[in-house]
């Protein structure tokens, strides 16, 4: 007869069932779908150092986010300069003949999404500003970071700011999307951008601009001012065009190596935290890029932007239906000259208007129903 009883039986049944680990009951599959929500490539990372078998699951995640929190250069001196001068860098010198410092520096951005030649030598991070934890393992690359994943189908990286260096209340977005080189391009910029509850006077008396502040009517045919052409209006628009070209097609050279080595994507979007860029490429996009040639300039570390023919809208005033008031909008619609019929198969109305997200998605649709203006750009 056994001296414990029967309470000592009753512990030992408790012992049994909290040595059950409940995770190990869960099927593979469910782990992967959680996975899969959880995205961010630094979680999942924590993650697979938790046990043996989500170490073997995370590289199957197909769905994936890696977000750039910053960009240091492996030259010092571009390194100390990056912190500080947002005009110096790869587009320096076209910045000071064309744009006048509404640049940012591209090169950093490149040595930090280049695969690295030897970790050793590295000095670009992922993450810094005193977080520790992202110090500790953060001196990869994109490239480095996305190596051991193998069924990877839906990317996103997302870098800590756009390229370009606008002046604070201009508004200023565009989304690209890319094969082999520019499939179409859309920007939406606005001299100023006046929330409700601000009056339209103090904006009237706060000093000149390129853009008259005009009230529309319902008698606005949706024709440009001549006042566009003389005080600088247009050339800001073409600023505007030409930068956001250059750095939609950075980034397109820039993500090669990724795509490359990746040949199960199904989709990949390169943007930044400030949501002023996208550059966007689907399956069919991507698997062009891989079969046909690319024409890049090696020099500049960019993907050659073939000759173009767009179409702009502009507005002097356009009120959105939340109160928010863009004033000189403007739209510009981008393709290349020579198309396939397949890729022109849709119009220029219909695409340029869903390219953008609320409320900037709205005002794209009011700017496409005013008077429409075509120009075009050659190749550089």
């Amino acid at each position: 007869m056994s001296s414990l009883g029967p309470g000592a039986d009753l512990i030992a049944k408790v012992w049994a069932v909290a040595e059950i680990d409940h995770l190990d009951l869960l099927p593979d599959s469910l782990l992967l779908l959680v996975f899969n929500k959880i995205g961010d490539v630094k979680a999942l990372g924590r993650c697979s150092v938790v046990s043996r078998r989500f170490n073997d699951l995370i590289p199957q995640v197909h769905n994936v986010l890696v977000r750039v929190d910053c960009v240091i250069s492996d030259d010092d001196a571009l390194s100390a300069a990056s912190a500080s001068d947002k005009t110096r860098g790869l587009l320096s010198n076209i910045a000071r003949l064309v744009f006048g410092g509404i640049v940012k520096p591209l090169q950093a951005l490149g040595q930090f999404l280049s695969p690295k030649k030897s970790s050793s030598s590295s000095s670009s991070v992922l993450g810094c500003g005193g977080n520790m934890e992202a110090d500790a393992v953060s001196h990869h690359s994109p490239s480095q970071v996305l190596k051991n994943f193998n069924e990877l189908r839906c990317l996103r990286i997302e870098l800590p700011s756009g390229e370009l260096g606008i002046n604070d209340g201009v508004l200023l977005k565009w989304r690209a999307d890319f094969g082999s080189t520019l499939d179409n391009c859309a920007i939406l910029g606005a001299s100023s951008v006046i929330y409700p509850g601000v009056s339209k006077s103090s904006v009237l008396d706060s000093g000149s601009s390129c853009d008259s502040f005009c009230v529309s009517n319902g008698d606005d045919s949706g024709s440009i001012p001549d006042s566009f052409y003389t005080n600088g209006g247009l050339k800001l628009r073409v600023v505007w065009t030409i930068s956001s070209l250059i750095a939609a097609s950075a980034r397109h050279y820039l993500i090669q190596p990724i795509i490359a080595e990746h040949e199960t994507l199904d989709s990949l979007a390169l943007t930044d935290a400030d949501g002023q860029g996208l550059l966007c490429m689907n399956r069919e996009q991507l698997e062009e890029l891989r079969v046909k040639p690319l024409s890049a300039s090696t020099a500049a570390k960019r993907t050659l932007v073939p000759a173009l023919n767009m179409r702009l809208w502009y507005a002097p005033h356009l009120e959105l239906p939340d109160g928010v008031v863009l004033k000189g909008a403007t739209l510009v619609a981008i393709r290349p000259s020579e198309q396939t019929a397949a890729k022109k198969g849709i119009s220029d109305g219909s695409w340029v208007s869903t390219a953008f997200e609320e409320p900037y998605g709205t005002a794209a649709k009011l700017l496409v129903k005013r008077r429409t203006y075509c120009l075009e750009m050659n190749s550089f």
